[in-house]
This record gives C-alpha cells, sequence and structure tokens, in this order.
C-alpha cells in the first residue's frame, strides 16, 4: 500500500470513529455531560502519558513547557477543547445529534471567517459567496428554531478557535493533547473528587460495567486523533478537507435514522442552504488548487 492510500485510509478511519460518536456516549449515562467530560479529560491524560512515554515523546513535552508562547497557546487550546467537548456531549445526550452535524458542517465556513478577522487573510470572491449563503443558513434555522443554534455555533466557533491555535503553536498531536488534557486534568479531577464525596458521582454506583465504560473515554479520544496526525502526514490538504464531511454527515444520518430527531421544512432548508455552501467553498478550493498546480508548472517549465 503507497503512502498517499494508508494516509486515506487512516484520514477515513478518524473521520469515521468521530462519525460514530453519537453512538457512544449515551452508553455513558446516567453520568452527566459534565462528569463524562470530566472523566475523559482524566482518562485521556493518562492514555496520552503512556503514548508520549511509548513514542518517545517526552522530550518534546519539554519543550512545549520551556516555550511560553506555546504553552499561552495550548492553553487556550485547552480552554476551547474543553468547550467543544462538553458542548458536543451535552448536545447528543441531549437528542440534539441533528445540530451536533450542523457545527461540523459549518466548521470549515467558521474557519474561512476566523481566517478574515483574526489572520487578516483576504477571500476570493467565491470564498465570499459561500460565506454568505452560510450566514443565511444559519439565520433560517435560527427562524425555525426560534433561537440560534447555540449548540451548532459553540461547535464550530469553539473548533476553529482550537484549530488556529494549534496550527499557531505548531505542536505535535500527541505532546498538544498531552498538554492540553493535562492543563485541565486538575479541575477535572477535582469534579470527580467533590461529585463522589456529594455521592453524585456514577463511576462507582451504576456497576463495573459502566466504570470500565467511563474509563474508555481515553482511548476513545486517543485512537481517532492518532488516525488524524498520521492521515495529515501523508494526504493533502485538500485531500483531508474533502474528509472532513464524514464526520458530520454520519452524525446527520443518526440523528435522522437512528435517534428519529424532527426535521421541519425550514430545518432542511436551512441544511440545504450549508450543503450548497460546502459545495461552493468546495469547488472553489479545488479550483485554486488546480490552477496554482498549473502556474507551478509553466514557471517550472518556462525556468
Amino acid at each position: 500500500m503507497t503512502e498517499d492510500r494508508r494516509g486515506l485510509v487512516l484520514g477515513v478511519a478518524a473521520y469515521t470513529l468521530w462519525g460514530t460518536f453519537p453512538l457512544y456516549w449515551p452508553l455513558l449515562e446516567p453520568s452527566g455531560a459534565l462528569e463524562i467530560l470530566a472523566h475523559r479529560v482524566v482518562w485521556s491524560l493518562l492514555t496520552m502519558a503512556v503514548l508520549v512515554v511509548v513514542l518517545r515523546r517526552r522530550a518534546h513535552l519539554r519543550a512545549i513547557l520551556a516555550d511560553r508562547r506555546v504553552t499561552l497557546l495550548l492553553v487556550l487550546a485547552a480552554v476551547t477543547i474543553t468547550a467543544n467537548w462538553t458542548t458536543y456531549i451535552y448536545g447528543v445526550n441531549s437528542g440534539r445529534v441533528v445540530e451536533t452535524s450542523l457545527g461540523y458542517f459549518i466548521n470549515p465556513l467558521v474557519t474561512v471567517l476566523m481566517g478574515v478577522l483574526v489572520l487578516r487573510e483576504r477571500l476570493r470572491p467565491l470564498q465570499w459567496a459561500a460565506l454568505g449563503v452560510g450566514v443565511a443558513a444559519v439565520c433560517v434555522l435560527a427562524w425555525d428554531y426560534g433561537r440560534p443554534p447555540w449548540i451548532a455555533l459553540v461547535l464550530a466557533f469553539s473548533f476553529g478557535t482550537y484549530g488556529l491555535a494549534k496550527k499557531t503553536a505548531g505542536v505535535g498531536a500527541v505532546e498538544s493533547l498531552t498538554f492540553e488534557t493535562a492543563a485541565i486534568a486538575p479541575v477535572a479531577l477535582g469534579y470527580l473528587v467533590v461529585l463522589g464525596r456529594h455521592g453524585d458521582g456514577h463511576f462507582t454506583s451504576e456497576g463495573v460495567g459502566h466504570a470500565l465504560l467511563l474509563t474508555t473515554t481515553g482511548i476513545v479520544t486517543a485512537i481517532p486523533l492518532i488516525c488524524f496526525g498520521a492521515a495529515a502526514t501523508r494526504v493533502s490538504m485538500v485531500s483531508l478537507g474533502l474528509l472532513q464531511y464524514i464526520a458530520p454527515t454520519m452524525q446527520f444520518a443518526l440523528g435522522l435514522l437512528v435517534f428519529s430527531e424532527t426535521m421541519t421544512a425550514g430545518r432542511w432548508l436551512g441544511f440545504v442552504l450549508v450543503w450548497g455552501a460546502l459545495a461552493v467553498f468546495t469547488y472553489e478550493a479545488l479550483h485554486h488548487r488546480r490552477r496554482q498546480l498549473v502556474l507551478a508548472a509553466t514557471a517550472s517549465s518556462a525556468g
């Protein structure tokens, strides 16, 4: 198997696993969203710590601590991914799987918007068109819901901020997530201790099976991340960008077919607008990349 094909398989595996998460989080009930999040952080830290030792990344981790700028960026990443995880778990376990899928559908558009607002990037005309259609979609959905789609918006903006912080930090996936979970773990562990003392925790009260399921949150977090990290080094960003639609598509299908969530005419219209915006966005990205390759080949032959 070629490196490119191996990367494609790993990318599909990562996004497919993320797409099945709506089936996983309800298994952890009656634990609430915050309790599940706290367990996810603690067990993810233990899992990542093992990986750091096995993969010999301790020097990379020390380098993070030695660089104040990178440390601050990863603290920001830790806060935003915590908000993302909390919102996602809450959304799934409160019967809003379709709305969580919307968050990841609009995430590419939010990332472009953040590039304009934060990095002062300039958009090409079709990118502006896609962004405009995306804004219209959110307005339609807000009208239909009777409120802004807060879960989707928090997911999109928190993940967009997380990606921006990680990109700016420029740190490897394993040591980065290890640092992020370590930054949040004291709060998460403290929360679990308080829950236990007040008798509100479910780690020991729901049987061995439930306790074991909670411990798997670390592995469930780590495996798709490792697959994604391996894929990112083997396939182009365009390919990776196209693969990212696998997860929200699966989540949307699960919301309709498995969890039987209601889709009104207004919500269908909103989602169709989002998909239209993504189609324009994807076409423009592919066309721009093809044009850049042609220009590069022309310049190379001329030289």
